[in-house]
């Protein structure tokens, strides 16, 4: 999506445009903006997007239908099985893509065989701590809230990165080029983001892809900002009935590709990558 200008006669005037594939045609609709380009064209584009993604939400309806139906065959031993199983693929790309050495067979060694390999001990510890706290996000529903959050960030940081742990930043972080917001708008913004998921109308894919883009830009722990981020777009799936999505680590390059690109391109990965990793579940 991109806003274009027309120039007719001395006037310049303004419109939103956005390409899409439909089986071998592209399809372009837009939508006038103006004179000028407004102050809330994130908004205006983001409305403009749901307008154009119906068929879009019909499938994601069908993902979550298909994916009850599966879950609730399982009998409740399997159930618990299959989320030890999430959790091993999930702790293991998430730490990956934060510079984990932990492999995946030695992620499920640890979770399951309680065997430590000979690595470094803060690469141990995170994959324990991020294994129990998801596997407490699956069992339990709880309101997002920032004590949640800052519980999840102390839990899995607090024997690594004790000095940081459970702690909103109050100095300036810089990600490669990207600098974060100051921290002094950290608090405001993460109470704007908590009111906005537990409030938003929008189907919960989507959600889950605004809250995560929002809560990386802001960036709001000194680290281990991927981490929570991805556990919380996962607790907005989980808990809304969908399937979760796993970031994974080889697959990791369109992922960190898509936020320099802005929030609606970042949700339009975000909800192209959802539809491919469980698209037999739109048979």
């Amino acid at each position: 999506m991109r806003v274009i200008k027309r120039e007719k006669g001395k006037k310049e005037y303004y419109y939103l445009q956005h390409s899409f594939r439909k089986g071998e045609k592209v399809i372009t609709r837009e939508k006038y903006l103006g004179l000028k380009i407004p102050k809330n064209i994130d908004e205006i584009k983001g409305e403009f997007s749901r307008k154009l993604k119906k068929d879009l939400y019909k499938k994601l309806e069908r993902i979550k239908t298909h994916f009850q139906k599966e879950w609730k065959k399982l009998p409740k031993s399997i159930q618990e099985k299959e989320k030890e199983e999430i959790s091993i693929a999930f702790t293991y790309n998430s730490n990956a893509l934060e510079g984990s050495t932990i492999t995946l067979h030695e992620v499920r060694e640890i979770i399951q065989d309680k065997i430590a390999p000979n690595k470094p001990i803060r690469d141990i510890k995170e994959t324990e701590m991020h294994n129990k706290v998801l596997l407490e996000i699956l069992k339990e529903k709880e309101k997002i809230s920032n004590k949640l959050i800052l519980g999840w960030h102390n839990e899995i940081f607090g024997e690594t990165k004790s000095d940081m742990a459970g702690k909103y930043r109050n100095y300036l972080v810089r990600v490669g080029q990207y600098v974060a917001p100051h921290w002094n708008t950290i608090r405001l913004t993460m109470n704007q983001i908590i009111n906005f998921t537990n409030k938003s109308n929008l189907n919960p894919v989507e959600l889950a892809a605004r809250v995560h883009y929002r809560f990386e830009i802001i960036h709001p722990f000194g680290d281990g900002n991927g981490r929570i981020g991805r556990l919380l777009m996962n607790h907005i799936l989980w808990h809304a009935g969908y399937p979760m999505l796993i970031i994974e680590y080889k697959k990791r390059k369109s992922y960190y590709a898509a936020f320099p690109k802005g929030q609606e391109a970042f949700v339009d990965y975000f909800l192209r990558r959802y539809l491919a990793v469980h698209k037999k579940r739109l048979k």
